[in-house]
């Protein structure tokens, strides 16, 4: 008997349907929850959830947020999330280069708030480079 998973990002529900697994990146480590698990609520970091149904497996990357489980169900509620099959890499890259390069320049250090968006948006755009060479096959050459 699956377990039923729905990944909600801020703009879109990204992803929704049944799983034999589903595996989290946990506050304090990475969570496999199968099918009647005993409920949890977890703060996610940043990470890859990865969901395996029927022998097929698919990624998901995350930027925080929060999963609560159920015995039936996995909802994961995060400040952003994708399906690493449509990251597009070189878009990615560019999104790394720019803020790698507003960090160099020091502008961004007068304003805390502005700084720590920068590094939220570096750490973002690694995630997605990574976990599309990681993870996709079609990038696993570059």
């Amino acid at each position: 008997m699956p377990i039923r998973c729905e990944i909600i990002s801020q703009d879109r529900i990204v992803f929704q349907g049944d799983a034999d697994i589903v595996v989290l990146p946990g506050e304090d480590g990475v969570m496999g929850i199968l099918p009647h698990h005993s409920p949890v609520l977890t703060v996610l970091k940043y990470g890859i959830i990865t969901i395996r149904s029927k022998g097929v497996e698919e990624n998901y990357t995350v930027a925080g947020g929060i999963a609560e489980v159920l015995p039936d169900q996995v909802t994961v509620l995060a400040d952003a999330a994708e399906n690493v099959a449509e990251i597009d890499l070189q878009r990615a890259q560019e999104a790394r280069r720019r803020a790698e390069e507003m960090l160099k320049s020091g502008a961004a250090q007068k304003d805390p708030d502005e700084y720590l968006a920068i590094q939220a948006a570096l750490r973002r755009s690694n995630l997605r480079v990574d976990a599309a060479r990681r993870y996709r096959k079609d990038t696993r050459t570059r």
